[in-house]
């Protein structure tokens, strides 16, 4: 499938992770954007995310990032359901249920019965290795196969790892890569690698966070002193030990 092909987009998660994705689709890729998560709580909280949390539709139109007409929109082509099979018929899917490993395989093994068959399959885990998402997926679903790690919050962080396994085609690899373009995204490509947790972003956030946490340990700077180093020489949002942004939270 193409990036000309790719007219709607099933999220399977809501909350802010799936609520952010499905906004940035919606209102930069111009796309139709179908979100599914498990029940009306999470539903209504997903709704809400998009349209008056932090980094959300309405602050955006009053901060002039977004004009009010791409904005209603936008709104317009996106929908959040419990409903499962309003993705049966979706071009192209985006997982961003909770970092369980059996819970992504079992979903995708579902997803691979409902879903037409030459529907595109991402997921936007944190760093656990594609193939292994992918295993109980039929052999040509895996062709269609790839990671989509989006940073939190969606809304505001460009960047966006693309990540292909050795069975990925390169016209799904060059779609997801369009689509994360499309969506006002900086793509990031990373080789699938067994073994191995995290792939770019996190990989490296983590041997720094080692390396702060001996600084820390061997009394050479405070954890104060450690975070106001990373956010005033390297200009981070955030260092390692104050109060940060993370899986299914705003910053």
């Amino acid at each position: 499938m193409k990036l000309d092909q790719v007219k709607k987009i099933g999220i399977l998660g809501g909350g802010v992770m799936g609520g952010g994705i499905g906004q940035v689709l919606a209102t930069h890729g111009g796309f139709e954007v179908v979100i599914r998560d498990i029940n009306d709580e999470i539903v209504r909280q997903t709704r809400e995310s998009i349209v008056d949390g932090r980094w959300g539709i309405k602050r955006a139109v009053e901060i002039g990032k977004l004009e009010f007409d791409t904005a209603a929109a936008a709104m317009e082509r996106l929908t959040v359901t419990t409903n499962v099979n309003a993705i049966a018929d979706c071009d192209f899917v985006i997982e961003a249920i909770p970092e369980r490993l059996d819970l992504k395989q079992q979903e995708f093994a579902k997803l691979d019965g409902i879903v037409k068959p030459d529907a595109i399959f991402t997921s936007n885990t944190s760093g656990f290795v594609i193939a292994e998402i992918a295993r109980d997926v039929s052999p040509a679903r895996k062709a269609l196969f790839a990671g989509m790690h989006f940073s939190n919050p969606v809304p505001t962080m460009r960047m966006c790892e693309v990540i292909y396994t050795p069975e990925t085609t390169q016209e799904t690899i060059d779609t997801v890569s369009a689509v994360a373009e499309k969506a006002g995204k900086v793509v990031c490509m990373v080789k699938d690698e067994p073994g191995t947790y995290g792939f770019i972003l996190n990989r490296i956030f983590a041997a720094a966070h080692r390396e702060a946490d001996k600084i820390v340990d061997a009394g050479i700077a405070s954890r104060e002193d450690v975070d106001k180093a990373m956010m005033t020489g390297r200009n981070w949002p955030s260092g390692f030990y104050g109060q940060r942004g993370g899986i299914g939270r705003q910053w």
